[in-house]
């Protein structure tokens, strides 16, 4: 089970990175905070002092259409901010 699938790079989260030393991962619905902790510390080689996570919730959205009405959502993903012990970073742009 691939517990962190990709990181999550925006407006907020770089500010994060730069001020709070936090930075935010999109990770498996089903990893716990402790999983997600060994990952980053094995994938990134850094230690993690606290693990936040958050449910997002599916966007539900209708179109109008020639055809009739079609209605869709988005995935449900999880979101997790790990914060970094002090002096401690991660450079996500390295792996492009």
């Amino acid at each position: 089970m691939s517990i962190l699938i990709k990181p999550i790079i925006t407006e907020k989260a770089t500010t994060q990175s730069e001020l709070l030393n936090a930075y935010a991962f999109e990770v498996n619905t089903k990893a716990n905070k402790v999983e997600i902790k060994k990952a980053v510390e094995t994938a990134y080689g850094v230690s993690v002092e606290k693990v936040r996570t958050i449910n997002v919730r599916p966007d539900r959205r209708t179109r109008y259409t020639k055809t009739g009405i079609q209605h869709g959502k988005t995935n449900a993903i999880k979101k997790a901010i790990v914060q970094l012990a002090e002096g401690e970073t991660i450079d996500l742009y390295a792996n492009m």
